[in-house]
């Protein structure tokens, strides 16, 4: 067999060598992880800030996660994930790495969930990677498959749109912590999300990018409902973190809306023609005026001031 030309011999070795240093990095991420981890491990504060670390997480929402599993009595250390893309930024991954749980992750492309199953990890840990686009009418038949306890251990939602209308659909799983995205861009008070749209698509819906999602004020009253409190969010202004009220000690903080709010400062703002416009502060809410947005706690839609 002839062998192969130099282009491609070194294009398959310098795919290799990407794979491994990959790997390595991973590893160091992951030791650090582990000591900052252990660091944390008397910090009593009921802050969540306080406890805020990255590891394979977007912001800091690893050191929470690590604060919370602590306090937090655990019966079944699973957990499922939607939204996480190819799972290399996550808020479960380190969990899954570190303490050993179980995982049933979704995201909608077919080619993220490939990635997930070509990982190092897939095999070291009992997780399982689905490709499916997310609906309310979808989501139960979705989580069934994990297979997992309805006393779940975490729940994490990230999927841009529908997260408010997904997570109340939600009825076979009572999850111990549920983290959820919250768009800061709503404020801390106003109790709205968009008007559920089942083929959502966060870009498509308008140019701006920034019309998505629920307030934490809506994520809090639908939290209710399901008998959880509010316990923080994070600095960066986009995750809830909700604990089952029957769980909560003196331990946690309970927190208003208007407490675990955070103006987000990251830019993720377009312009009619897709470009980044990098708007910030009130110039967000401004851009996306005039939209629908459904008031959860009258049932009404109303237009976005």
């Amino acid at each position: 067999m002839a062998s192969k030309p130099p282009f491609f011999a070194k294009w398959g070795e310098a795919r290799v060598k990407t794979r491994r240093l990959n790997e390595e990095l991973d590893l160091l991420r992951f030791n650090q992880g582990v000591i900052l981890s252990k660091l944390d491990s008397s910090n009593a504060s009921p802050r969540l800030a306080d406890h805020e670390f990255k590891v394979f997480s977007q912001w800091g929402e690893d050191g929470i996660l690590q604060f919370l599993t602590r306090v937090v009595p655990v019966a079944h250390r699973t957990f499922i994930e939607f939204g996480v893309e190819d799972f290399s930024e996550s808020n479960c991954r380190f969990l899954m790495q570190k303490d050993n749980w179980r995982g049933f992750v979704i995201d909608g492309s077919a080619d993220n969930v490939k990635s997930i199953r070509r990982a190092p990890y897939f095999w070291r840990h009992e997780l399982t990677a689905k490709q499916a686009f997310i609906t309310r009418e979808n989501i139960q038949e979705l989580l069934a498959e994990s297979g997992f306890d309805a006393d779940l251990g975490l729940l994490s939602i990230d999927i841009d749109g529908n997260d408010y209308h997904v997570w109340q659909a939600i009825e076979a799983f009572h999850p111990r912590i549920v983290v959820c995205e919250y768009n800061s861009v709503f404020g801390p008070t106003d109790a709205i999300t968009v008007p559920y749209q089942a083929d959502f698509q966060r870009s498509v819906a308008h140019h701006s990018n920034l019309y998505w999602g629920a307030s934490i004020a809506a994520l809090t009253h639908l939290a209710s409902t399901k008998g959880y409190s509010l316990v923080g969010g994070n600095i960066a202004g986009n995750n809830a973190f909700f604990v089952r009220s029957d769980l909560v000690d003196g331990s946690l903080a309970v927190c208003t809306p208007s407490d675990a709010h955070e103006i987000s400062r990251y830019r993720e703002s377009r312009n009619t023609e897709g470009k980044a416009n990098w708007l910030s502060g009130d110039a967000r809410r401004r851009a996306i005026a005039g939209l629908p947005v459904l008031d959860v706690t009258t049932g009404n839609t109303r237009t976005l001031d």
